[in-house]
């Protein structure tokens, strides 16, 4: 992939374009970027007509909740899912998507009516036009931490997806549009952030590093870490966030199966998500103060889901303890979480919470996905949802 991205970050140079780039090292008061902005609407002249609320794409950073594919490209990668039967029921089947059909990223695209599915940046095809509406960065196993998911083999940590962002997509992007990226002109995107429960999955609760670190303290670095990274984002010209919290670790079946649980889930692991997503939201208020001109959404898929696995009936759902597809154990070869490949699959897909041992099925991400969009509840969406935060300034 690094050779990938040298070359990818070289043609931007070599093609003709030199001069466009090297004038968008310099503030663009002072340089000729053909950047045109309607003073009476705010829109920018000469571009593709937006998505709805004025959307034209997302780029998306995080884990497997929100991958689109990368690691189908990742030759030393064991978090995959790039075989039957995940994709099941997506339209071109199996895509490195960790759910039986759509995720997160895809219905909310549906909602912003964007017209193709947000590409994956390890995709050697993502390239030239097909960045316009957004490219993903997320890497299944994960986390904001670097060293997270390092028991998964190679993995894109979310410092290297936003160095992707910067230092390969940007340039790209703005060799596409014929002007510099400046933070007016990537107002017409969504930055999705979902990152975070492998950092306590894969790493404090599984690593002898932590043993001496209190969940206080760690969850306290791991958002000072998200917050730079976040800030680090708004200076390459992000303004409108995404951000979702972590679902509730401790009622994923890999997490249940043969431990004690209350009330069918293992607290302790809730309760680091609970504490990382309190933090997570306080981020939103505080943010806005250190990132001018920037709007941010927290989204509470912990409660969405919680609601659903505390009353499934009422939410629609008959099983929220068991996985659709036949997930091998560690007895026979797997990990207790990713499908068996080629192995059985249920029928009532629609029906069940979760589709492996950790991710849930396209029918609960059609819920967080159109919650996120469209919720009036402050316990689902903060300050707002995403529908209001693109057709209004916060």
């Amino acid at each position: 992939m690094a050779a990938n991205k040298s070359s990818r970050l070289g043609v931007v140079f070599l093609l003709g374009l030199p001069l466009l780039v090297l004038a968008c090292f310099f503030p663009c008061s002072s340089c000729h970027c053909d950047v045109s902005v309607n003073k009476n609407t705010g829109d920018h002249d000469g571009e593709a007509g937006a998505a709805s609320g004025g959307i034209k794409g997302m780029f998306v950073f995080g884990s497997s909740l929100v991958d689109n594919g990368n690691n189908n490209f990742l030759p030393d990668s064991l978090a995959k899912a790039d075989y039957f039967p995940y994709g099941i029921d997506f339209p071109i089947g199996p895509s490195g998507r960790f759910t039986n059909g759509k995720n997160v990223i895809d219905l909310l695209g549906d909602h912003l009516k964007l017209p193709s599915f947000v590409p994956a940046f390890s995709d050697p095809k993502t390239k030239g036009t097909k960045i316009l509406h957004g490219v993903n960065f997320a890497s299944g196993a994960s986390g904001i931490l670097d060293d997270t998911g390092s028991l998964a083999g190679h993995v894109i940590n979310l410092n290297q997806q936003i160095r992707n962002f910067e230092e390969v997509t940007l340039p790209e992007l703005e060799a596409e549009r014929g002007r510099c990226t400046t933070s007016q002109s990537l107002d017409d995107y969504l930055f999705v952030v979902g990152t975070g429960g492998n950092d306590y999955s894969f790493n404090y609760f599984l690593t002898t590093s932590t043993r001496n670190v209190t969940l206080e303290t760690f969850t306290a670095n791991l958002t000072a870490s998200l917050s730079t990274q976040l800030k680090k984002l708004h200076s390459l010209g992000a303004r409108k966030f995404v951000l979702m919290s972590i679902n509730p670790l401790g009622c994923s079946p890999v997490v249940r199966m043969g431990r004690p649980t209350h009330n069918g889930c293992m607290q302790k692991m809730n309760r680091a998500a609970h504490l990382f997503n309190t933090h997570l939201k306080s981020l939103v208020d505080g943010m806005r103060a250190e990132m001018p001109g920037s709007a941010l959404v927290f989204v509470n898929s912990y409660k969405i889901i919680r609601d659903i696995i505390k009353n499934p009936i009422s939410k629609g759902f008959k099983d929220a303890s068991t996985t659709c597809c036949e997930v091998a154990s560690i007895n026979e070869g797997g990990n207790g979480i990713l499908c068996k490949k080629g192995g059985q699959v249920c029928g009532n897909r629609s029906s069940l919470v979760f589709f492996d041992g950790l991710h849930p099925t396209e029918a609960v991400n059609v819920q967080i996905a159109t919650k996120a969009f469209a919720s009036s509840l402050k316990t689902e969406v903060y300050p707002t949802n995403i529908e209001r935060m693109t057709t209004r300034n916060m």
